[in-house]
């Protein structure tokens, strides 16, 4: 079992990997969910992980609200594809479970101190900052943190908000500059790796079919979602992105990469966010990152879907 800190910002496919990895209590030991304005507001962030928490009968997970808006520049958020709540296309309950009154940030610091070294896995699914300014803060903190797991980035398939930037860098590029250069051991997980998860019908309805309401609930949220992503690229099916971050954790062998350089622009506005990721290792830069590029799809969605046959 690996003790966990998890940051994400739900957003449907968000939800859909916060379910595998609460369905999964024998490999993740959940010190806590943390909140992150990205995908939505924060308010509207903290009320999703509630919600997907109470749907998953995990209620003894502590969630806590991390940081509101970016380090530098303005809140930009995905509302545009995943409704005004984050979580369109299934009306989920209120939540009865409140976040905690400690601040995301604090958490971190306090639950990594407390962590022998090298010890805790950060599932960063979102934009960087909550993170970013844990680290700023208390440095010491890192000695702690064993890897951190994040979907971020891209190089082969480039951006996804701008022509250059995957969209959980561009967000906050000075909070993702701050963690790459932290020396803590980092696997990427880019675009080039979720843009070959692509939601089909069948798949979409084999979530449906495994006859459990977590299956329904996610059928129904990536339905939602992917309406906006399927006119964009014009494929079979939308992208998925959060629950590699999760199946990566449990299933490494069915995803293929190299270490290597990758830094991120934060000065240009017309490349602001990219990343410059040396996969042909042309700098003699220090290597910081594992970058995975490959997976295997069929078996992905085979083990994704066997986690989410787990829960309610």
């Amino acid at each position: 079992m690996r003790p966990t800190i998890i940051i994400t910002d739900p957003g449907q496919e968000q939800a859909a990997a916060l379910m595998a990895i609460l369905a999964a209590p024998e490999e993740f030991d959940v010190l806590g969910i943390v909140a992150g304005a990205g995908n939505t507001t924060l308010d509207h962030t903290v009320r999703n992980i509630l919600q997907v928490v109470e749907l998953t009968g995990r209620t003894g997970i502590r969630v806590y609200r991390g940081a509101p808006r970016p380090l530098v520049r303005e809140l930009v958020t995905a509302a545009h594809v995943h409704g005004a709540t984050g979580m369109d296309g299934y009306d989920l309950p209120r939540p009865r479970l409140e976040a905690e009154d400690e601040a995301g940030v604090a958490a971190i610091i306090r639950m990594l101190r407390a962590a022998p070294p090298e010890s805790v896995t950060v599932l960063q699914m979102c934009n960087m900052t909550t993170l970013a300014v844990a680290l700023i803060e208390a440095p010491d903190i890192a000695a702690a943190i064993k890897q951190i797991v994040m979907m971020a980035g891209a190089y082969f398939e480039v951006g996804n908000i701008t022509p250059t930037a995957e969209f959980n860098i561009y967000v906050d590029p000075h909070a993702a500059d701050v963690v790459l250069s932290s020396g803590i051991p980092i696997a990427m997980l880019p675009l080039d790796v979720t843009h070959q998860l692509r939601n089909t019908r069948e798949r979409l309805d084999r979530f449906a079919a495994l006859g459990n309401r977590c299956g329904q609930v996610i059928e129904r949220l990536l339905t939602f979602s992917e309406t906006f992503d399927l006119e964009k690229y014009g494929w079979e099916g939308a992208p998925l992105h959060g629950p590699v971050v999760p199946v990566y954790c449990l299933y490494p062998e069915l995803f293929s990469g190299r270490l290597i350089n990758a830094r991120v622009e934060i000065s240009s506005e017309l490349t602001m966010g990219m990343l410059a990721a040396d996969w042909w290792q042309i700098t003699e830069l220090p290597r910081n990152i594992t970058y995975l590029r490959d997976v295997d799809a069929d078996a992905f969605y085979d083990r994704l879907l066997a986690l989410i046959a787990r829960l309610p």
